[in-house]
């Protein structure tokens, strides 16, 4: 399985902008620029690549740990995961250096321990945290 997206951008990093295409077609020509990366608090002047591997860290980690309470015989009502990746400005630019994952899940019929247990081997094993092996992921679950 292969996946993929699109980044084309024009001008000088502060001025510049960009747009992003994706392959399903769920961002198209959707803009991005630097005020957008990181000046814009808000999130509302567009999307940066940050906030979308926060998307796609805490897509990946909802749908790995409905594998596992699935197959503990207690299958999630509802999930709402989080992800908010931190960005810090080091002497070479700028670096991700975490993901802090919070969840609160309405399953029925578990326990609290076997609950925790599962969010946290999800947390571990989804495809996305592995690919963040490189940055500190955290996890804060609760059920509701």
């Amino acid at each position: 399985m292969k996946r993929h997206a699109t980044a084309h951008w024009s001008g000088p990093l502060k001025d510049g902008k960009g747009t992003i295409d994706t392959q399903s077609g769920a961002l198209s020509s959707h803009g991005y620029s630097f005020k957008a990366r990181f000046e814009d608090e808000s999130g509302k002047a567009g999307t940066n690549p940050e906030e979308l591997l926060a998307a796609a860290h805490a897509g990946c980690f909802a749908m790995q740990l409905s594998a596992f309470l699935a197959m503990n015989d207690t299958p999630a009502e509802d999930l709402e995961a989080k992800s908010v990746i931190t960005v810090e400005e080091v002497d070479s630019g700028f670096e991700v250096k975490s993901s802090a994952l919070t969840l609160t899940g309405k399953v029925p019929g578990i326990d609290e321990a076997k609950f925790q247990e599962l969010a946290n081997k999800a947390k571990e094993e989804c495809p996305m945290s592995k690919a963040l092996g490189a940055i500190k992921v955290t996890l804060d679950a609760k059920l509701a």
